[in-house]
This record gives C-alpha cells, structure tokens and sequence, in this order.
C-alpha cells in the first residue's frame, strides 16, 4: 500500500520507529482471535504517552482521518480490527504501560491503560492486596481495552464487571482534548458520572489512557472443588445453597460440559481430569476469605454434604493446594481455546436470568441440534451472574467453512431464545461490528436514538472507532 501522506506527520509526534507502514509489522494489529475479520490500514501508530495521543488524535480530527483505537487485540467482536477498506488508521495503546502509584492504605491503583491484565494483578499482589478481574487472556488483554469493553470474566459475582472496579479515567477526547477523571473517591457526586460513558463504549466516544481501581484484601484461604452433576438443574440448586451458606465467601462457581472437559483433556497441554468417572456437567466452585481464621474447607465441605445428601452431586473433588486450585481454573479458562482444534465454533455471548438458566441451555441445545444435526453444544460459563458461552462445534468431519455459514441463522436461534428469557445478546464481549447489526432488534427506538446523540455529542465527524456499536 501506499505510504500515506500524513505518516511524516505522525512521525514527527511519536517518533519514525512508532509508526508502522510494513505490511509485516502491521500484521500483529490486524487480525484477531477468531480469524472472523483480516483489517487494512495505511498505518499502526505507538504513541507513548497521553500527551501524544491528543496530538495524534488532533491532528487526525483536523484532517479527517478516521482511528481505531487498540489494547491487547483480545476482543471478540472484531471492534479493535480496521475495516477492509484500508482507510482507518490502527491506534495502539501498547506503549502506555507504566504504574502511576499504587495506595495499599486506600485500596487504590492508578496504571495506564496499556497495562497487561496480569501484571496488573501481579502489582497489586506486590502489596497485598487483590484486582479481582480475571479473564482467560488476561496473559495479553489490556486495562484500557478491559475498560473499555467492560470486561466481565470469572469474579463477577464476588466483586462485579469491571464497571465496578473504576474510580476513575484520564481519556482522549476524538478532538484531541484531554479530560483527567483520575480520582480514587469512592464517593463523589457532582452531576453526570462521565467515566461510565467510556465504561463498555468500546473507544467510540474517547480513548481511555489511564485509570484508577479499586483493589481489595488479598484472600489468605482459598479452596475449592471440582464437581461433577447430572444436569444444569442440578448445578442450580447447588449455586442457590452455596450462596445462601457462604454469602460473599463464595467467589467462583462456573459450570461446564464434560465435551467440554474432554476437548481440554485432548488439546490443554497440562489439563488433567479432576474426577475418576465421567460426568455430563461440572461445576468449579471456589471460596475464599481475607481471614486465616474463617473456616472455609468447613464451609465448603459442609455445603457440598449437603448437596450430596439432596442428591444434587455425583462426585467432587477438593484442591488440596493452591497449585490443584489453579489447574481446575486451567480447565476453566481454556474452554474457549481449546475449540480451535475441534474445528468451526459458533459463538454466543449471552446473559439470561440466573433462575432460568437451566431451561435456557435446555431450549437451546435442542435448537441447535434440530438445525444443524450432529452440531456440538459446548455451553459454558458463570452460572451465578447468568452469562453463559453458548458455544457450538462443528459435527466431527464436518466442512468448517460450510458450517460457519451457518453463524448468522443459529445465532437468530439463539438469541431469540435468550429473549424469550429476557436476557441479553452481549453479557461482556461488547457489540463491536460482530454485533452491530442485531443492537436494533433489542433495543428501543428511543435507546437507539440517545446512543446516537452521545456519540453525536463526543464525536461529531464520526472518526473514532467509527460503524462499531452504532
């Protein structure tokens, strides 16, 4: 492609080396997880700091050069990828990687937004104490694109969405103009909370440079068990006790298909089956407390007697050691990569009523299975926030290209069954383009028309992350 004519420009703000043209060196930016989208762009840009990414995003408005803002590139509705038609400039936020300060005493980290996921993590650990968003890529996702996205993951339902972990945010306006929202109070109510337009907006209305959030007490017990049931009923009754006995103490509780287990045992280097026999559902149930002192193998053995005794488990297997607690959340988190290997994956990212949970993945499954025979439901997820990962593998033998022409006709299956249930057609990955088309079809005229005015209001020649979301 042709060398852009405003490249020696942005070279002159964020250095020659930080403005990449080679096809080679875009290659990283353009292509994510799914292969679903393969992007072109004139050029992937680096800045280091906020301070050049309002000069960057300055000169872009003036000319009218459209920008895609970009994190890690973990997302999985294509909202970070370039369009085809080679005319939006890839905006990376690599380079804006540094910690700010960290207050043990306030329970408070300040980073920017290039910040991996997991050394995030890593620096709270540092003091003792705990950021609670955990996610399978967290090994390469970013803070900024987590915020952006609302990133949910497995400690939603002790500690809530990434929404809920923000005190603050420095943003780029598409403008150029900066707003420094970086404070750590837990309370500060003077008009509008602007940061939660930013929140899940997906780098459509500014780009996150930096946040404050709120980190908590490291856990100093931690347990949990690898369980194996009969059925999503079953796991149900089980979620609604243990929460009624641990309360808050219960910090994990995921439920799983034994095809999706054996896809782990086949393709997860490491994974290891927990249980002697086999199981058609599974729960990871885990529990945690800041106390050395509170009894939580009691509490969890005890809840799980019970269970035994209503007949709701069939066997379960306890972690004697922090190191057993990781590999069951090995299994866990490599439930979406190891479908790779089993060949094309329809994916839904859907959030139903906890309660209703059960009969959605019963409808569902059923569904699919009448549409494209042989097709292999590997719905997985956190039962107790409600979202589940209705994923669905391709029939063994089965053309992948021929079967992911199918995406759009089992998702309208899908997903109009998650609104029979009142549920939602994006519990965390965002809208993105993947989605975009299907926001009218669940939101209100009157939704869709205030969206539009926001995105109007922030950015009126339309140039960041422009036909995403909207």
């Amino acid at each position: 492609m042709e060398r852009s004519p405003h490249a020696d420009r942005f070279a002159e703000i964020i250095g020659a080396a930080n403005v990449l043209t080679a096809k080679s060196d875009q290659a990283p930016y353009l292509t994510e997880w799914r292969d679903l989208y393969q992007g072109v762009t004139t050029m992937v840009l680096r800045p280091g700091s906020t301070e050049e990414v309002s000069a960057v995003m300055t000169y872009a408005y003036q000319n009218n050069l459209k920008v895609v803002p970009q994190g890690g590139n973990t997302g999985l509705v294509g909202g970070q990828i370039p369009q085809e038609t080679g005319d939006e400039i890839v905006l990376s936020l690599s380079r804006l990687n540094k910690v700010r300060a960290v207050d043990p005493v306030g329970f408070t980290i300040i980073v920017e937004s290039g910040v991996v996921l997991e050394t995030l993590q890593n620096e709270a650990e540092k003091v003792d104490r705990l950021f609670p968003l955990s996610l399978g890529a967290q090994g390469s996702c970013q803070i900024g694109g987590n915020i952006s996205t609302n990133a949910g993951g497995t400690s939603v339902l002790a500690y809530g969405n990434t929404r809920d972990l923000v005190l603050g945010l420095e943003v780029v306006l598409p403008t150029g103009e900066i707003w420094n929202g970086l404070r750590t109070l837990r309370k500060d109510n003077t008009g509008y909370d602007l940061k939660q337009l930013f929140i899940g907006g997906e780098g459509t209305l500014g780009i996150i440079t930096a946040a404050s959030l709120k980190l908590f007490p490291k856990p100093k017990k931690m347990e949990a068990a690898f369980v194996g049931l009969p059925d999503p009923h079953a796991a149900l009754r089980l979620f609604t006790l243990a929460k009624a006995q641990a309360g808050p103490v219960l910090t994990g509780f995921e439920i799983m298909p034994r095809i999706g287990v054996e896809f782990c045992l086949s393709h997860l280097d490491g994974a290891r089956d927990p249980l002697e026999g086999s199981h058609a559902w599974y729960v990871l149930m885990e529990l945690s407390s800041g106390s050395d002192a509170f009894p939580v193998r009691d509490l969890l053995e005890g809840i799980l007697g019970d269970a035994f005794e209503d007949g709701l488990v069939e066997d379960a297997a306890f972690a004697q050691n922090l190191s057993q607690v990781q590999d069951f959340w090995h299994i866990r988190h490599g439930m979406s990569e190891v479908q790779k290997a089993e060949g094309g994956s329809i994916k839904h990212d859907v959030s139903v009523p906890v309660a209703s949970i059960p009969e959605f993945l019963d409808k569902a499954a059923a569904a699919v299975e009448a549409f494209v025979p042989g097709c292999r439901p590997v719905p997985f997820g956190h039962i107790g926030d409600g979202n589940i990962h209705f994923n669905v593998s391709q029939p063994v033998g089965a053309d992948k290209a021929a079967y992911l022409a199918n995406w759009d006709d089992m998702n309208a299956i899908v997903h109009g069954i998650v609104q029979e249930f009142g549920g939602s057609i994006s519990a965390e990955h965002g809208i993105g383009r993947l989605k975009r088309s299907l926001l009218k079809e669940v939101k209100a005229d009157i939704e869709l028309d205030l969206m539009q005015r926001i995105k109007s209001a922030f950015d009126p020649k339309g140039l960041l992350n422009p036909e995403r979301v909207l």
